[in-house]
């Protein structure tokens, strides 16, 4: 039975997620609809991440498992036509061997939080930042951010519902940066607890507004629970942007961990 990798875009606006859900328009339900349509097939595709209600994707891996052989263009080409009413294209798919999962082979996933920063909202933007009125200063963000570096016990910025079996995690990177009203958080790690990236922007958000100062957002980290952590930031602003394999592993930048994490949740 072939298998295919594809890397998948969408805009997750008026979307429940990834996940399929009974009587709710998910990625995921969308996607298998199509193929459906495509291949007379009853299909699942397993992602390399589940993503939120409201949370977009620049570059979702996931892989699925057909009965009939085509080429990749083939594939592209169709699900896409079957997918016109929808904001979901796939932009690549290739062949992999049966070994290869989404979710169990990915070495690492990246992601992307942006925030407006400047007085006015953007009706452009409107489902695709944060809008924060207030001035943020970046460099505190930045400075505070470094703090999470590394392997740590991430309870302050752990949903309550997460299923992961452990709050331990290794990040390898998360930078903020300012690109003029706008400001990007970029995070880097083989996986990520349950909203774990969005808990984290929405406590550096209070550092950036002034009304944490590095030793109380040092302390919040430290307390190991989730109610000393900052609100959870709004799902528009965060874009899944890509997952990483060890064949295709960008040599400039470190595996995040050696371990495999069987429990990947949705941000």
């Amino acid at each position: 039975m072939p298998r295919y990798k594809l890397t998948i875009e969408y805009d997750g606006t008026g979307y429940a997620g990834w996940q399929r859900q009974k009587n709710l328009m998910s990625i995921q339900g969308a996607l298998e609809e199509a193929f459906f349509k495509f291949t007379k097939e009853t299909v699942t595709l397993y992602a390399s991440g589940r993503t939120d209600a409201g949370v977009h994707a620049r570059g979702q891996v996931a892989h699925v498992d057909l009965q009939e052989t085509y080429q990749p263009f083939q594939v592209r080409n169709a699900v896409n036509y079957y997918l016109d009413r929808h904001s979901i294209r796939i932009i690549e798919v290739e062949n992999v061997d049966g070994s290869f999962h989404a979710r169990f082979s990915s070495v690492e996933r990246r992601y992307l939080y942006k925030i407006l920063n400047r007085p006015a909202s953007s009706p452009l933007d409107r489902y695709r930042v944060w809008h924060v009125y207030r001035p943020l200063t970046v460099e505190l963000m930045h400075e505070a951010a470094q703090y999470l570096i590394g392997y740590h016990d991430f309870s302050t910025f752990r949903a309550s519902e997460c299923q992961s079996l452990s709050p331990m995690k290794t990040v390898d990177q998360l930078d903020v940066v300012r690109h003029g009203d706008y400001i990007e958080i970029f995070a880097r790690s083989r996986s990520f607890l349950h909203h774990q990236v969005r808990n984290m922007v929405g406590t550096l958000k209070l550092v950036g507004e002034g009304k944490w100062s590095l030793e109380d957002f040092r302390s919040a980290f430290e307390a190991r629970d989730r109610r000393r952590g900052g609100v959870t930031a709004p799902p528009q602003g965060l874009y899944f942007i890509s997952a990483h394999y060890q064949k295709n592993f960008d040599v400039d930048l470190l595996p995040s961990t050696k371990t495999v994490d069987k429990n990947v949740e949705e941000l």
